[in-house]
């Protein structure tokens, strides 16, 4: 016997809409990054490079923080909403923790190197680190493609807690 659903089956939808679209979003937002940042880490152009890290700048400083808080919100309305639950199956609880990580390696990592190139080239420099703009696209965009695939698959069964809960239901 399963347990209730919190949300309604039209605000479960709705949130799922709203879940898939902003992961989505991000998927190709990192995928832009990477684009990008690939561009200015080997074109010879000081003019490329400074135009692609102030674009990696642009999706780093309007885009990329509300998507991530969009897609970890409505992945914890869904998992606390839903009977797949927060912490009932392997494949949730990983795809929360690594949206978390992410959200927060965007936050302190992925857009201080961003905008640290981007002073550095606005001053007429060279790029100083071809890391500081691949880096973090390359993890942001394995992880997304990792989620995805296990949101597909469901891999991996039920945590501890997961099995205690459906055995006392």
């Amino acid at each position: 016997m399963k347990p209730n659903p919190k949300l309604s089956r039209p605000a479960r939808r709705a949130v799922l809409v709203v879940h898939v679209t902003a992961s989505a979003s991000w998927l190709g937002l990192s995928l832009g990054l990477l684009a990008l940042g690939a561009t200015a880490a080997w074109t010879g152009s000081a003019v490329t490079v400074e135009a692609s890290v102030r674009a990696m700048k642009l999706f780093a400083d309007w885009l990329l923080i509300p998507v991530a808080l969009l897609t970890l919100l409505s992945g914890l309305m869904l998992s606390l909403g839903t009977v797949w639950g927060l912490a009932r199956y392997r494949w949730v609880y990983t795809k929360f923790w690594l949206t978390l990580a992410t959200t927060t390696a965007t936050v302190f990592a992925l857009r201080p190197g961003v905008n640290s190139a981007v002073t550095a080239v606005a001053a007429g420099g060279p790029l100083p680190d071809a890391g500081d703009v691949l880096f973090g696209p390359v993890v942001s965009l394995s992880a997304y493609v990792f989620m995805t695939v296990i949101s597909v698959l469901k891999p991996w069964g039920r945590t501890r807690r997961g099995e205690r809960s459906r055995l006392f239901a």
